[in-house]
């Protein structure tokens, strides 16, 4: 009798050995893979870029485990966003990731090809559309000067240059610009030696013995023309 009590012992052993799989019945990764899947993701810092816009964008960070996840795995699908200029990433454990958006900012409406662009301060050009309102934003016109407005526009900064009162840009292929200003006061600059040429002009602007002219002409090196 007991022999085959210990027959029958051994042949359950031989059977729980044989479809034994360690794989499957790994209790501690199967609780830390569902404890630590990612459930929410909390946006902050947004002003030009809408937060659902960067939800979609990082839906199928969902559910993934938080601490497998890295930043670029993040920020990988949100480089088609406009505006977006860079992200930093936090985890609260167990289960959210908090991303802190850093916008670029809107300095002027580019004209191109008929078609209106908005030009921020990293060169990035974003089709205007109907629900954009940026009336308050100076337009740039001439061909080629998407490429050549920002570095331009550093000069007048540099140059603290009264910037909000260009109502107009123009570009011209020799390489140099025209400014419009809201009093309608032309200022027209060289191609070479132009951050002088800002300089002065600026300092024209403060005289009042040139207020009364419309047109300060410093194309010429050394000379001032008025009209």
């Amino acid at each position: 009798m007991k022999k085959s009590y210990k027959i029958i012992f051994l042949v359950i052993i031989f059977i729980f050995l044989s479809t034994f799989n360690p794989n499957k019945i790994n209790f501690f990764s199967k609780k830390k893979d569902f404890f630590f899947k990612i459930k929410e993701i909390k946006i902050y810092n947004t002003v030009l870029i809408q937060e659902n816009e960067i939800i979609e964008k990082l839906h199928d960070i969902y559910n993934k485990n938080i601490l497998t996840i890295k930043s670029k795995d993040i920020a990988e699908p949100l480089k088609t966003v406009d505006f977006l200029d860079k992200i930093e990433v936090k985890k609260k454990y167990p289960n959210t990731i908090i991303v802190k958006i850093y916008e670029t900012k809107p300095i002027a409406i580019l004209f191109k090809k008929k078609t209106k662009y908005l030009f921020d301060n990293s060169s990035n050009l974003i089709l205007l559309t109907e629900d954009m309102s940026y009336d308050d934003l100076p337009n740039v016109f001439g061909k080629g000067a998407e490429s050549e407005f920002l570095n331009f526009f550093n000069l007048l900064e540099s140059s603290d240059f009264p910037k909000k009162k260009i109502k107009n840009y123009y570009y011209h292929k020799i390489g140099r610009w025209d400014l419009e200003l809201v009093d309608n006061k032309i200022i027209k600059l060289p191609n070479e030696k132009i951050l002088e040429a800002i300089k002065k002009s600026n300092e024209l602007l403060g005289r009042d013995d040139f207020k009364i002219y419309n047109v300060i002409d410093l194309r010429i090196n050394g000379k001032i023309v008025v009209e």
